[in-house]
């Protein structure tokens, strides 16, 4: 089948480009002898998942228990929930992964995390890791508070079951870099921040086994990794979108388009698409070296974007696109931001030209708890 004869929205990925992602990942850590955990949340398929181990990643970063349990029940046994777990439910959920064989661990930044998962572990008799998070600029969760660390740590040595392994940061602010340099002083000031916590840790007599540090920005530049990091954590760099594409520079690492088809030239300048919010999102990327033009990019016109969205309508002013376009003629969108469209289709076709090579179910869409 060639991927136009595919009813529409549908979510195509390029093989050549998603393979030429991975190699350059797995090459950039392992020229820095760090280990590389891809973070799933990305693309939620296993099948790609299963690209990234035989590529040579050590194991996946998911967001969610829902997502680790997909994985797991699809063969993969090495994950990190990059995220902190509350609740009896989502703890004695990881229980069962933990007693299936899964390598499970999750993160905290709260001595209150600790201790329910203390309890939750203790009664079923199993010993699972956490890697403590730590605030790196994103303003977003992990610890600031040189104090809340030791105080953690303290928590974390009077538990039998809840072992301490290691920590893990996040420097999201870096999609908002100015410009290369600043990306730069981002990455090295997150890095040493982590480094400063895995210090005090050590000062503490915890030895940090881990110590992951992720967002895809700055290891798509090849931003030096500072002695001490032991794993890189990116998760966009796979698919890529027209904002990580922006930011390096260059779409043509964007793997993974939106197929959608011309239904409607009402005006002798507006063309409608078959795809809206529900395929697309209605995210926008504004500012930084991320900051990307309209709500979505044409593949073969990379001049040419989405000016605003309806549920199910893409729309689009642009006079040339426009004239050369036909009702029902076909096209592909490259997502400004491809993490949550990917949530947003049950499949996804895996191409190489205009062949399609296969189907793959995005498995973990909706597990959001």
């Amino acid at each position: 089948m060639r991927y136009n004869e595919l009813d529409t929205p549908a979510l195509l990925i390029d093989r050549d480009r998603l393979e030429a992602n991975l190699k350059e990942m797995q090459a950039y850590a392992d020229e820095h002898h760090v280990k590389l955990r891809p973070h799933t949340k990305t693309h939620k398929m296993p099948d790609i998942a299963k690209l990234q181990l035989e590529h040579g990643a050590c194991g996946i970063a998911v967001a969610k228990v829902g997502e680790a349990e997909e994985m797991a029940a699809q063969g993969i046994k090495n994950i990190f929930i990059a995220n902190e777990i509350v609740g009896k439910n989502k703890l004695e959920r990881i229980c069962k992964l933990a007693s299936s064989g899964v390598e499970i661990s999750f993160g905290v930044d709260s001595v209150c995390h600790i201790t329910a998962a203390e309890e939750v572990f203790a009664a079923r008799q199993v010993f699972v890791p956490v890697l403590v998070e730590i605030e790196v600029g994103e303003n977003r969760s992990g610890i600031i508070e040189e104090d809340d660390f030791i105080k953690l740590l303290e928590a974390l040595k009077k538990c039998s079951h809840v072992k301490f392994g290691g920590i893990f940061s996040h420097d999201g602010n870096s999609y908002e870099a100015e410009d290369i340099d600043q990306l730069e002083e981002i990455a090295q000031g997150a890095q040493e921040r982590t480094l400063n916590f895995v210090k005090l840790a050590e000062e503490q007599g915890m030895k940090c086994a881990t110590v992951s540090y992720g967002a895809t920005p700055t290891f798509m530049n090849h931003v030096k990794i500072l002695a001490g990091i032991t794993e890189l954590r990116p998760g966009t760099y796979a698919l890529m979108d027209a904002s990580q594409g922006h930011a390096v520079g260059t779409l043509d690492k964007c793997a993974a388009t939106v197929l959608a088809t011309v239904i409607s030239k009402p005006t002798s300048q507006r063309t409608i698409l078959d795809v809206g919010a529900k395929g697309l999102t209605m995210q926008r990327r504004t500012v930084g070296i991320c900051a990307t033009p309209g709500l979505g990019t044409i593949f073969d016109d990379t001049d040419v974007h989405i000016d605003s969205v309806f549920d199910e309508h893409a729309i689009l002013y642009d006079q040339p696109f426009h004239d050369r376009v036909n009702i029902g003629d076909k096209v592909r969108i490259i997502p400004v931001h491809i993490c949550p469209v990917c949530n947003l289709h049950e499949t996804a076709y895996l191409i190489s030209g205009d062949e399609v090579l296969k189907e793959m179910k995005v498995s973990c869409r909706g597990k959001l708890k």
